[in-house]
């Protein structure tokens, strides 16, 4: 079974070219592929399939050609993925199924709107859905769902926190931090897979989140650093939110299924 490795911001990924829609994403599979001892190691496997060959895309049939199949290390289906879907993207136009600018791409969390450049890839990743405040460990936390859900505490440091474990392993939870005016520094604990170097819906939570709590204007730019890097977040005043970032494939090879 081919296989490439990529990662954005260093949240890595194995995907899985599927272009005649036969690959069975079993969670055992998934879970070896992710092994970072006796696999390839990963924080999640992109499946890369045509919309028309994969029954939980027929809803976007015609609205966009390729179909992000994202799974969590654990095997469990997600519904987005910000860093993985720019890695998808850039395997996309190396490979020659897509040409640097715009392109649509369907997911379990709807059509994404990406743009691809040389040196990084911005997705429109949809509206933020605001909630109800949620409890992280005693501490009120804002709940936002960028297609898939998040809580965000803000924290004094992120460095201070020692090993993240939340009792919530429903949600993925965003410890954020104050750095200057528009940049926060972030940690992210991903249900189904612990704490992960990035986490690009998250980055998109942790600005929306400072953004109400600051009483920004939406339509600025904030930088988001991560463990694995930055990324640039820009909540738009249509509701939208804009992720940027780079996206980088470094390997490929033979998986041999053992």
């Amino acid at each position: 079974m081919r296989f490439l490795k990529g990662h954005g911001t260093e949240n890595d990924f194995v995907l899985l070219p599927d272009p005649d829609g036969t690959l069975v994403l079993a969670p055992d599979l998934v879970q070896a592929l992710c092994n970072r001892r006796a696999g390839l190691g990963a924080d999640g496997v992109l499946r890369v399939v045509p919309t028309a060959l994969e029954p939980d895309a027929h809803p976007y049939k015609g609205e966009a050609e390729w179909f992000m199949d994202y799974r969590n290390a654990d095997g469990s289906i997600a519904e987005m993925c910000g860093n993985g879907v720019r890695v998808y993207a850039r395997y996309l136009v190396e490979a020659g199924l897509a040409e640097l600018g715009e392109l649509d791409l369907a997911t379990r969390g709807g059509i994404k709107h990406v743009t691809v450049s040389a040196d990084s890839v911005t997705v429109n990743m949809g509206p933020a859905v605001l909630g109800d405040p949620v409890d992280i460990d005693g501490v009120p936390a804002t709940f936002v769902d960028m297609g898939n859900p998040h809580a965000v505490v803000h924290v004094a440091s992120v460095e201070a926190l020692g090993v993240l474990d939340p009792a919530r392993k429903d949600l993925n939870v965003e410890y954020v931090e104050d750095v200057a005016e528009r940049h926060l520094r972030m940690r992210v604990h991903e249900r189904g897979v612990g704490e992960t170097r990035s986490c690009g819906t998250g980055a998109c939570a942790a600005v929306v989140a400072a953004v109400l709590r600051s009483g920004d204007p939406r339509g600025s730019a904030y930088q988001v650093d991560v463990p694995g890097g930055r990324l640039v977040v820009t909540w738009q005043e249509d509701g939208h939110v804009l992720l940027q970032g780079p996206a980088v494939l470094v390997a490929e090879g033979e998986w041999r299924d053992s």
